[in-house]
């Protein structure tokens, strides 16, 4: 499972950073045509500004934002303030002994004016345009644009991460649906195929005596065995598909817990006696539920398989009711659970506490099944360790209402 969220994660940051990359390519192309536009409009306004002031011949006549030199017979005339760097020398001479027009920008005390040379009613005149306000204008856009950037792109990648992780889930969610599915059917379908290994074995054994009637009869008792282990190896692939497909719903029936624990309590017992431990069953009349009856006798018999893995000496299974509830217990005198809390997770291991410290319990998928039926049937299950010693899982599932009787 967290290898699963871990390429979750690797694949929807992967696909966050190309997002954002996609969007910070797009920004920059963006960015790149309004910067052209907007510095082509400038300059196109710089020229016109020349261009109206073509008329100009005299610093008094200029416009504020016009800079003007005027080559006259007994000097020059220059508008005040003027800054280090203009008038521009080599364009008024060249203009005075070839004639014709100069436009250049010329950098002036660190700024940049466009300025246009010619000659104008006999006169030699330069008119520089400070493009210093332009050039801010362009850096406050420059930054505007790097800044938005920047901002666009981390919200690219978050909201590309957000989507990226909401599209994969259903995927990752089918991805380990089916790795369940497989470990699930893998642990449920290897106790019945062990049985009818077991018994198609016996079978051979009482075949090959031969010509014995209570031979005849084991035999016909060995082939109901095996007929009704098939008949159940069905049931639970059946079981299995409805439960790794949720879009599969299956007919609710009414399952007296009680009988079926019973049932499943005799089919155990070969295996507690081989292991010397005692099963007893007991239940309350009326314990029913509604749901899905291969489900509860797989949860029923992973009950009672973790509990022989673990027990001693006895295990009990005790079936009651609690006012609108269906109560299961099943109890070991094993070594408890040591860490309850991790009981249903799937293959954990927990160390026992107290008398038995030192003990580890492996929970294996048995517990993790009960756990998916018993949510699927709305009920809740808890695990224990007994105040006496040993380890309790209890089931609580909902009674059918009134209605339903």
């Amino acid at each position: 499972m967290k290898a699963d969220l871990r390429e979750l994660r690797t694949a929807s940051a992967r696909l966050a950073l190309q997002f954002a990359g996609i969007i910070l390519a797009l920004f920059v192309v963006l960015g790149g045509v309004v910067y052209i536009v907007v510095s082509t409009g400038q300059t196109e306004a710089a020229k016109r500004a020349l261009a109206d002031a073509s008329q100009v011949d005299s610093v008094h006549d200029a416009p504020h934002d016009l800079l003007v030199t005027v080559i006259l017979p007994q000097g020059r005339d220059i508008s005040p303030n003027m800054p280090d760097g203009l008038p521009d020398e080599r364009a008024l001479q060249d203009v005075a002994q070839n004639g014709g027009s100069i436009t250049e920008t010329v950098v002036a005390d660190g700024r940049a004016y466009l300025t246009q040379t010619d000659v104008r009613r006999g006169k030699v005149v330069q008119i520089s345009y400070g493009l210093a306000e332009q050039q801010e204008e362009m850096g406050r856009l420059l930054t505007a644009l790097i800044i938005s950037g920047v901002i666009a792109t981390v919200a690219a990648a978050l909201v590309g991460l957000l989507l990226a992780r909401r599209s994969m889930r259903p995927m990752s969610e089918a991805l380990a649906l089916q790795r369940r599915f497989v470990a699930d059917a893998g642990h449920e379908l290897r106790t019945p195929l062990t049985l009818l290994s077991t018994r198609a074995q016996l079978l051979r054994r009482r075949l090959s005596r031969g010509g014995d009637a209570s031979a005849d009869e084991d035999v016909r008792s060995g082939l109901d065995e095996i007929v009704d282990d098939s008949r159940a190896l069905t049931e639970i692939v059946e079981d299995l598909l409805t439960a790794a497909d949720p879009r599969q719903n299956t007919d609710p029936e009414r399952v007296d817990i009680g009988e079926l624990a019973a049932v499943v309590a005799r089919s155990a017992e070969g295996r507690a006696h081989e292991r010397d431990i005692a099963l007893t069953t007991q239940a309350t009349p009326g314990a029913i539920v509604t749901g899905a009856p291969v489900s509860l006798r797989r949860m029923i018999v992973a009950l009672v398989d973790n509990a022989l893995d673990h027990a001693a000496s006895r295990v009990t299974i005790d079936v009651s009711t609690d006012r609108d509830e269906v109560v299961l217990a099943v109890s070991d005198d094993g070594p408890g659970f040591g860490l309850q809390d991790r009981a249903f997770d799937r293959f954990a291991t927990a160390r026992a506490e107290g008398a038995t410290a030192g003990r580890e319990r492996h929970y294996g998928l048995g517990l993790a099944l009960v756990a998916e039926v018993v949510d699927r049937h709305r009920g809740r299950v808890t695990a224990a360790d007994r105040p006496t010693g040993g380890a309790e899982v209890t089931v609580r599932l909902p009674q059918p209402s009134p209605k339903g009787t």
